[in-house]
């Protein structure tokens, strides 16, 4: 039996990942345990409970791979800093700060509070864009691809293009720093106030409200060269040595000034976060979709000239961009997508592990990813008991039973909590944890950020559909089962889902298949049924928190907030008056 661990530590979206014998058996993100949202420390809680999951030890570990090469294009570091001898200092200081993985058994005896001499793994450094790609092409089922990567930096590149063929993965071209697709839209987000890790979703939703004010001015950021992208440095602050990102004493993110004076020359002073969003940003953050939008189809070009297939695996946080994602079919000749749930830095801990199995170790090939459900889950005795704990009204019902009560929740408007099996591995809730809502309703939308999720009121929410009715509402039927493809929804569809369909009539759309998913997908069945609406509003099981994992923290959610019903495992829960 070979145990591989993969991790992403000491950097954002901390995480691990287990496979045997070349199969991943859990993947998880130490926010979801330790509750802070992109956590950048060393992933403790969710080694340990990789381990419990699968009943293995420490000392079972054969490997232990690490989606971080320091190694990895000297070269061009050294071309860095000839240029820019300022920043050595920085650079060493960089590699002294990662240092300790360096001694990472003792590191993970010390953490797990095991001895070191027990832990007899090798360790593997897989380089950060490599391990991307390994996370989408070996889970593809595929034999063939083109392999694209593109986040803010990672191992001092940006962007990666590959061929993948068999179990190889021949890198065709690397982006270095400081020509950032992914810094390019940090950099805006932060001028119009969204200045934390992870807002770009965020900018992305705000991004139909504007209008296309200052092309121009977008046009001269970003210059398309024949084998990439150039940033226009006057917009930016100078590449430092934490490339933008740097982490406090309790595994934070924060980020540093990305925009230089000429932005504030240009459009005034920045916004203040919770200030009005004005026409101005409004404006910015359309220019930043167009131009990210240009920008992105123009490498995917570049890699179909390099590798001429119809079929792109994708990874790399920038792959996160669901809106350029549903495009990219009229944009490039790629026809198929892979792209990985997790595909922001928390899927390097699964890519890593992957590249070493695949690649290194020459395991048999990972069979397709078909779902996302690589979290934990629970028995119903640990339900029931969180339930009892906190003197929640339940009762336990058939399967039937329960997605009649479900549906009858729905129609009458209700919101409903739904945690079910194992957690889905990325940001998206995909139907293990998620809050569920009627799409038809006008109102429905303000409910749920009024009562719930306490957000801008411009963010969108997801409709989730049954997989054979794509075609009917929305107009590509390409399937995007993670939720990683916006798409125009037709027509005749648009007055009847107010509560999904976006200012620009589009939608972020999960396609739900029975054998992927199948209590989920009964419910959209019974919905469908009763409502002749095949979708359901699908949201994330939160509030102003990472996702909730146990079923105390689902049960906390549903008390705390005006969610009317919960239905976690068996058990159909209301509130009393």
């Amino acid at each position: 039996m070979s145990v591989i661990l993969g991790l992403n530590t000491s950097h954002a979206g901390s995480s691990a990942a287990l496979l045997v014998d070349g199969v991943p058996q859990i993947a998880i993100a130490e926010e979801r345990l330790n509750r802070i949202k992109y956590y950048a420390g060393f992933p403790k809680l969710a080694i340990q409970y990789c381990l419990d999951y699968t009943g293995l030890q420490a000392s079972d570990i054969d490997g232990v791979a690490i989606g971080r090469d320091s190694s990895a294009n000297r070269l061009k570091k050294l071309e860095f800093v000839a240029r820019n001898p300022t920043k050595l200092l920085n650079l060493l200081g960089m590699r002294a700060a990662r240092k300790k993985l360096g001694n990472l058994q003792d590191l993970m005896a010390a953490e797990l509070g095991v001895p070191a001499d027990s832990l007899r793994f090798q360790q593997y450094n897989v380089e950060h864009h490599l391990a991307h790609i390994a996370s989408a092409y070996y889970l593809s089922g595929w034999d063939e691809a083109a392999g694209f990567s593109l986040d803010g930096s990672g191992d001092f590149v940006t962007c990666m293009m590959a061929e993948c063929k068999g179990r190889e993965i021949d890198v065709k071209h690397r982006i270095f720093v400081p020509h950032s697709m992914g810094s390019l839209y940090t950099m805006v987000c932060e001028f119009i106030g969204y200045d934390r890790y992870g807002d770009e979703g965020k900018v992305m939703g705000l991004a139909p409200l504007g209008k296309n004010t200052y092309k121009e001015i977008f046009d001269d950021m970003l210059i398309l060269e024949e084998e990439g992208i150039r940033l226009n440095s006057k917009y930016f602050m100078p590449f430092g040595s934490n490339q933008g990102l740097e982490f406090d004493e309790n595994g934070q993110v924060v980020l540093s000034r990305h925009y230089s004076d000429h932005m504030i020359e240009l459009f005034g002073e920045p916004r203040k976060r919770h200030a009005e969003i004005t026409q101005r940003d409004m404006d910015l953050a359309f220019g930043l979709q167009y131009v990210f939008e240009i920008g992105y189809m123009h490498l995917l070009n570049i890699l179909h000239r390099k590798v001429p297939h119809e079929r792109v695996v994708m990874a790399g946080g920038c792959a996160l961009n669901s809106v350029a994602n549903g495009k990219l079919f009229h944009h490039t000749p790629f026809r198929e997508t892979f792209i990985q749930p997790a595909a922001g830095d928390d899927g390097l801990a699964l890519g890593a592990a992957l590249y070493v199995s695949q690649q290194m170790l020459q395991e048999p090939r990972t069979p397709r990813m078909t779902n996302a459900y690589l979290g934990p889950e629970y028995s119903e005795a640990e339900i029931q008991a969180a339930l009892e704990e906190r003197q929640v009204v339940y009762r336990r019902l058939e399967e039937a039973d329960l997605l009649q009560h479900c549906c009858d929740e729905l129609e009458k408007g209700n919101v409903l909590g739904w945690f079910q099996g194992r957690m889905e591995w990325g940001p998206r809730a995909l139907g293990s944890r998620s809050i569920l809502a009627h799409p038809g309703l006008p109102d429905m939308k303000d409910t749920l950020n009024a009562r719930i999720k306490h957000r801008e009121a411009f963010r969108p929410f997801a409709p989730a559909i049954l997989e054979e009715c794509q075609n009917e509402v929305f107009e590509y039927d390409h399937p995007s089962p993670f939720m990683l493809h916006v798409y125009k929804i037709r027509p005749e569809w648009r007055e009847r889902l107010p509560a999904v369909n976006h200012v620009d009539d589009t939608g972020r759309l999960q396609t739900v298949n029975e054998e992927e998913s199948p209590l989920y997908y009964r419910l959209i069945k019974a919905f469908y049924g009763r409502s002749g609406i095949p979708i359901i509003l699908n949201t994330s099981f939160n509030e102003n928190e990472p996702i909730v994992c146990e079923p105390q923290e689902a049960i906390d959610c549903f008390l705390r907030t005006k969610m009317d019903s919960l239905a976690i495992g068996p058990f159909f829960c209301t509130k009393t008056p």
